[in-house]
């Protein structure tokens, strides 16, 4: 697509953190916790085919749908994400390494269904309430495809570096000019694709 219709804009949904860790060259970062307030804003603006980019697809999915309901027609999402356009070879722009988000979730999830299961055999059978509570939280994550463990995590200052200006990259992306920090220096890797 990008082949034949140069002006096709990425524009990639995942949290800075993220996007700064490796993305696409000349994708745009606006993350999907920001996007519907910029979402009139975009569509008004932005006419060319929009790509939306995420880790698996499935947060570009969401986009998607939000997007849709402010009115925008010309999205498409990149199937399977970042994941398959590292597996076909693609070129991509890495910067410091990070853990995704999705490993954060597994981690602390483990680490509170790990806990509260050792503190109910070793200090009060109440605290077998912890991973009961976890394990409903990812039934009901995996159910209904959102994760309230993973928008917490996404909003730490780890996953939300301080050099991301997303409304500059929300002018950058409506006017079409590279993907910019706006007053930041352009060696910001979190927001200069």
């Amino acid at each position: 697509m990008l082949h034949e219709s140069p002006a096709t804009r990425l524009l990639d949904v995942r949290t800075p953190g993220e996007f700064e860790m490796e993305h696409i060259p000349g994708a745009y970062n606006v993350p999907l916790d920001t996007l519907g307030e910029h979402g009139g804003e975009i569509r008004a603006a932005v006419a060319d085919p929009v790509v939306l980019v995420c880790r698996s697809g499935q947060r570009a999915r969401k986009a998607e749908e939000a997007l849709r309901t402010a009115g925008m027609t010309n999205l498409h999402v990149l199937d399977g994400g970042m994941t398959a356009w590292n597996a076909a070879a693609q070129p991509v722009r890495r910067g410091a390494p990070r853990m995704s988000l999705e490993r954060q979730v597994r981690i602390a999830a483990g680490a509170l269904a790990a806990t509260g299961g050792f503190l109910a055999l070793f200090a009060n059978p109440l605290f077998a309430a912890v991973p009961a509570l976890v394990g409903s939280g990812l039934v009901f994550a995996g159910v209904t495809d959102t994760c309230a463990m993973g928008m917490l995590l996404a909003r730490l200052p780890y996953n939300r570096p301080a050099s991301c200006d997303v409304p500059a990259m929300v002018r950058a992306l409506t006017t079409g000019a590279p993907p910019t920090g706006g007053s930041r220096p352009s060696a910001d890797i979190s927001c200069v694709a």
